[in-house]
């Protein structure tokens, strides 16, 4: 990962960690959840401290300009800049203000996307880390993300097959 800025490698560390969660069935605050807390156990993987539901520098609209917004995920490093985490499966305005004010605050920060896509690309400095699902409809919408396999081409054989191995293929005799 050389040659990359700070908030790419955290965002293709993360990306990493993610590749390898799995899960079948859950509805999409399941979902949200399970990742938000992989979001963490990767940071603490890390030595990092990680919080869930931390303080947002965003203010919240009005009438409650007052208070502060939450990010899913913040992570403190001894050596970095914090890292901010939101968790959306939708492309919502509301996300994509929060994570420019937390990268001008001097915050790492990352938009983890999940669901079926496409995911259009957020404004820099925010980081996308995406994870593709499978959803379906069977009462309340399902979502599930298995393992890839990886499985080789098959091997081709390089010459036409003679006359006898194209009966053979066929279960009967070739046609002349």
């Amino acid at each position: 990962m050389e040659g990359l800025s700070d908030g790419e490698r955290v965002a293709a560390s993360l990306a990493q960690w993610l590749a390898g969660v799995t899960f079948a069935d859950l509805g999409a605050d399941e979902v949200t959840d399970l990742l938000a807390s992989a979001v963490v156990a990767w940071a603490r993987g890390q030595g990092w401290r990680a919080y869930r539901r931390a303080p947002s520098v965003l203010p919240l609209p009005p009438p409650y300009e007052h208070r502060h917004s939450w990010i899913d995920v913040g992570c403190a490093r001894p050596a970095g800049a914090p890292i901010a985490v939101e968790l959306d499966r939708s492309d919502r305005r509301r996300t994509v203000d929060k994570l420019l004010a937390e990268a001008e605050a001097g915050r790492v920060a990352i938009w983890l996307r999940w669901g079926t896509g496409p995911f259009a690309e957020p404004p820099e400095p925010v980081r996308m880390v995406t994870v593709a699902v499978t959803a379906r409809r069977g009462g309340a919408l399902r979502y599930s993300r298995q393992p890839v396999r990886e499985r080789p081409a098959p091997a081709h054989t390089e010459a036409p097959p003679t006359t006898g191995e194209q009966a053979d293929l066929f279960g009967g005799a070739a046609e002349r």
